[in-house]
């Protein structure tokens, strides 16, 4: 099945994203996803390859992970996060398991944020012990501290806030500039559901966070108020 499903994917390659998904997704020798390699696939293609495979074994989803092909493990967590969503609860944690157990397989940030959300926080949400997202964000691994803070938008999404809010307290001075976004990112999130909790957040850390993580955060706040904000970054 696995040679079935790259084959499948090969056949939607398009030869203009073979050169720039590579560009785009910093491959190059020094940059974040060096030595990653693009077929030139689309997102919607894969999408619709791992449609028909939502009943490949855990084996072939490991294959497919392990495959030097981007493509091909974005296909295997599409497959992954149906599979999760279709399961029993023992399936579900097998399923979370796995993922946790594979997150250097999920090594750029499009891998995480299609799947983290979906896996790591759905199965975290009904329960109260979440301390493994603390865990994530000190490790050493980039994929591992996104996964944390990129979980917490299932949280988000259902009103629960505060592990979004002290995640991002925690990881409020990183240097890797795609955390900065990722913590922006869930900052943006958060206030759509409660401005003056970002208000909180930002009187806090908004003279001393850095410019990129600020300025996801404060995006969908109007020109005023954003100007406000950046002005205290200034000072």
């Amino acid at each position: 099945m696995y040679d079935e499903i790259v084959q499948s994917l090969r056949q939607y390659i398009d030869e203009e994203k073979v050169v720039i998904l590579p560009r785009f997704f910093k491959t190059g020798e020094g940059e974040y996803g060096e030595g990653d390699r693009f077929l030139g696939v689309a997102v919607p293609h894969i999408r619709l390859v791992a449609k028909g495979y939502v009943h490949a074994s855990m084996e072939v989803v490991e294959k497919l992970l392990y495959s030097e092909w981007h493509e091909c493990r974005m296909c295997a967590l599409v497959i992954l996060m149906a599979q999760y969503r279709k399961a029993k609860d023992e399936g579900k944690e097998r399923i979370f398991d796995f993922y946790l157990t594979h997150t250097n397989r999920i090594n750029n940030w499009d891998l995480v944020d299609v799947s983290a959300p979906h896996i790591v926080g759905e199965h975290l949400y009904p329960r109260e012990d979440r301390t493994l997202l603390y865990r994530l964000a000190e490790s050493p691994s980039l994929w591992e501290r996104r996964i944390a803070i990129v979980s917490t938008l299932a949280f988000i999404r259902k009103g629960d806030l505060s592990d979004a809010f002290a995640l991002a307290d925690k990881l409020v001075y990183s240097t890797h500039d795609l955390m900065q976004k990722a913590v922006g990112w869930m900052l943006r999130e958060m206030g759509k559901r409660d401005i003056g909790l970002l208000r909180i957040f930002l009187d806090k850390h908004a003279s001393t966070m850095p410019r990129t993580m600020l300025r996801y955060a404060i995006e969908k706040m109007d020109a005023y108020e954003q100007r406000e904000w950046r002005e205290r970054i200034r000072k």
